[in-house]
């Protein structure tokens, strides 16, 4: 056999077994979850040309405007990082923490933020660690950034005179508020959150991102999990969102897509299933992950609106599934 033949032998073996065994994860790893540049993660709407990210940041935008004279800058620091804020202050005593998903800042959250206003909240709206103006280059997936959340409600509740605080988490935000609020840490005046797209584990939500970009999800997935459980301590598959829902207390409203491809519809009965608070689940026709508001607008916000103005008249909620 000549030379030239194991040469190309060599070249496939490399492109076929070699690259994905020890440079895709690592890559995907870096581009899926840690901040390599200052440029990533900006305030900057994160997909301009997608048309209903557009219109969501552009909407966004237009409330913010609006509101204008009510806003102003805020930050907080949560052990070394150093994170950026801006608080909507409407004169009421309860407050509502915004917390976006991967790869979106405080700009994309104004979006969020109407029915809360409508429903006697100041608004709260941040930069995750790791995104727009706050330090950080990981992100932790909620496992390190709930810490973040409690250093914002102990600001608006001792700082800024709001007596109650609800969390509003999108994708992995839901993450970050769940874990919050089901901390040891947790204060009393932490009232409760609404969850969109909350994933079970990020396990199960990294395989259908892998599996969509049509990469191999073995050994992609096994290698993802074990740079997490190096850099965060936590393991992404026998720990998440599903094995702490037990622990929950406050209310809960599960905003969910029968059109996710991430954060799966039954997998929401899962956690429904495990949580014991007040809970109520609504299932939506429309909207791919993180886009339920913008294809079901009113019915979005009326159960948002209708959560609230329960537990502050009642202290609770009533548990149900709509929308099956």
């Amino acid at each position: 056999m000549s030379i030239w033949i194991w040469v190309i032998i060599w070249i496939a073996a490399f492109f076929l077994i070699i690259a994905p065994v020890f440079l895709i994860p690592p890559a995907i790893y870096v581009i899926l979850l840690v901040r390599t540049r200052k440029s990533k993660w900006t305030r900057k709407c994160s997909l301009p040309k997608d048309r209903e990210i557009k219109k969501m940041f552009d909407d966004g935008l237009a409330w913010a405007e609006k509101y204008a004279a009510n806003k102003r800058e805020v930050d907080v620091y949560s052990g070394k990082y150093h994170l950026f804020g801006e608080y909507f202050d409407f004169g009421f005593d309860k407050a509502v923490i915004i917390i976006a998903g991967r790869t979106e800042a405080l700009l994309y959250s104004y979006y969020f933020a109407e029915p809360y206003r409508a429903a006697g909240c100041n608004v709260l709206v941040i930069d995750n660690r790791s995104h727009g103006k706050s330090d950080g280059h990981l992100c932790a997936l909620g496992y390190r950034e709930y810490a973040d959340i409690l250093a914002w409600s102990k600001l608006l509740h001792d700082g800024l005179g709001n007596e109650k605080i609800f969390l509003h988490g999108i994708c992995i935000g839901a993450s970050h508020a769940l874990f919050a609020l089901t901390s040891d840490n947790c204060p009393e005046y932490m009232q409760g959150m609404t969850s969109e797209g909350m994933f079970t584990n990020f396990y199960d939500s990294l395989r259908e991102h892998i599996k969509e970009a049509r990469q191999p999800v073995f050994p992609a997935l096994w290698e993802i999990r074990m740079y997490l459980k190096r850099f965060t301590g936590y393991d992404i598959k026998n720990d998440g969102p599903v094995f702490r829902i037990h622990k929950l207390k406050k209310p809960i409203l599960m905003l969910q897509s029968k059109e996710d491809k991430y954060s799966l519809p039954e997998k929401a009965k899962e956690l429904y299933a495990r949580c014991h608070a007040p809970k109520r689940l609504v299932y939506f026709d429309k909207g791919r992950h993180s886009h339920i508001k913008i294809n079901n607008s009113a019915k979005y916000d009326k159960f948002i609106v209708d959560f609230l103005r329960e537990i502050c008249d009642n202290g609770t909620v009533e548990d149900g599934v709509f929308g099956e």
